[in-house]
């Protein structure tokens, strides 16, 4: 069986790469430090299909080091030291370069067994992950390295990828290939950032043609847009993508950006992920629009109600509903500012003994000469509001919300200021 496509023609040069200029660019950093010969230990994090592994395979071969390659998810410590036997011998005459991709599988221990070799410089590591390093990572091991990261590729970076692949197909085939630079563009874009991916759906597209009379084929944007439909959306419901994804959502309803926030939730929909849409849906409701406009609350919990009751594709159209009147809504967290200052105090063990008007009704000790709780009941008295102390002694003067400067609110401090016989 014939290794995939992207596999027979990796490139052998930085040249012949497409994608991560800001790395491998002239001058860039990156480039000149392989340049020097002198390798640090380096950690690659970004996407898949980015040129993670490829890059590692031409360094080596760049600076003649021996490659031997792990990966996280199957390895173990005897590899590594399997590995580490071969220095001074004739298998590794100028040094190992340790390739293990996917370290973020790679537990503490199995970790900290790198550590004497990276730091004794028998060995140099290239690591890579598609997880934040720095979350995934053990500091040990992070400390003694140099991170780079890698970022997805763009159509028109994948594009050059995708005709060199027809051109080989074309070749090793021995058949004239016919295809528009439209068809290009298409397996360029539906392949989400992914050179690997794009050069699957280049070979694919090839083997799915028909061959005319003289065994020629013809790459039509039908057959393209068949093979490669719904595969463009790239999404990991456990990894970085998923926390990005959801803190975007969010963050683009608080910043009042309804175009954003559409984009983000179908993100999440077409990752399958109904749950944390609605999660996110309901805390932004509360935490960003708030007071400004209270009644907001229940009218999202009723369209999240309704969107995990009819479920997907159904879903989508509370959902937006909903996303929309939060982008659009006028903001406050003045509600979530005040409970954070409060739990603040009482965290800190600022609080104090409760004021006797407040405490349930109990009798006094003996201690006490003036008996009697003396509570103001404030429907007893005129606007339903009557002066007493409700802090405790410690905390008096203590001001924890305080009015947002919308409508909603200020209207509400109007009143207050009115009958309080404030100015």
């Amino acid at each position: 069986m014939a290794s995939p496509l992207a596999d027979r023609i990796r490139p052998e040069t930085i040249e012949d790469m497409v994608g991560q200029k800001h790395l491998l660019g002239e001058n860039m950093p990156l480039r000149n430090i392989i340049a020097s010969g002198t390798l640090p230990n380096m950690i690659f994090y970004g996407p898949s299909g980015t040129g993670k592994t490829t890059l590692a395979r031409i360094i080596a071969k760049t600076t003649d080091r021996t490659l031997r390659k792990l990966n996280g998810t199957n390895a173990s410590t005897a590899d590594i030291k399997d590995i580490v036997a071969q220095l001074g011998t004739l298998a590794a005459p100028n040094g190992i370069l340790l390739y293990l991709d996917e370290i973020q599988y790679f537990n503490k221990k199995q970790q900290q067994s790198l550590l004497e070799y990276i730091e004794s410089g028998k060995i140099t590591l290239i690591a890579s992950t598609t997880e934040n390093p720095y979350f995934y990572v053990y500091s040990a091991v992070l400390s003694r390295s140099t991170v780079f990261e890698f970022k997805s590729i763009t159509p028109e970076e994948i594009v050059p990828a995708v005709k060199r692949g027809f051109a080989f197909l074309e070749k090793e085939q021995n058949c004239k290939i016919s295809v528009s630079d439209d068809v290009c563009a298409d397996i360029a874009t539906a392949s989400g950032g992914d050179v690997r991916k794009a050069l699957n759906f280049t070979e694919l597209s090839v083997l799915a043609a028909k061959p005319d009379e003289n065994g020629n084929k013809t790459i039509t944007e039908e057959e393209v847009n068949a093979l490669t439909g719904g595969n463009a959306f790239r999404y990991d419901r456990a990894g970085d993508e998923h926390y990005d994804v959801i803190s975007a959502f969010q963050k683009s309803m608080r910043g009042s950006d309804p175009d954003a926030a559409l984009h983000y939730l179908a993100r999440l929909l077409e990752g399958g992920d109904l749950p944390s849409a609605v999660r996110r849906l309901m805390v932004c409701a509360a935490e960003d629009v708030g007071l400004a406009y209270p009644m907001i609350i229940p009218i999202v919990k009723a369209a999240c109600d309704m969107a995990l009751a009819v479920g997907l594709p159904e879903a989508r159209i509370p959902l937006a509903d909903a996303v929309i009147l939060v982008a659009t809504a006028p903001k406050s967290n003045t509600g979530e500012a005040g409970i954070d200052a409060a739990m603040a105090d009482v965290q800190k063990g600022n609080y104090g003994r409760i004021p006797r008007c407040l405490q349930n009704k109990h009798y006094d000790g003996d201690d006490v000469k003036n008996k009697g709780q003396f509570y103001k009941y404030p429907h007893s008295f005129p606007h339903r509001w009557v002066e007493q102390q409700y802090l405790p002694d410690a905390l008096l003067g203590r001001q924890y919300y305080k009015f947002g400067d919308n409508k909603t609110e200020q209207a509400a401090k109007a009143y207050w200021d009115a009958i309080k016989g404030k100015k």
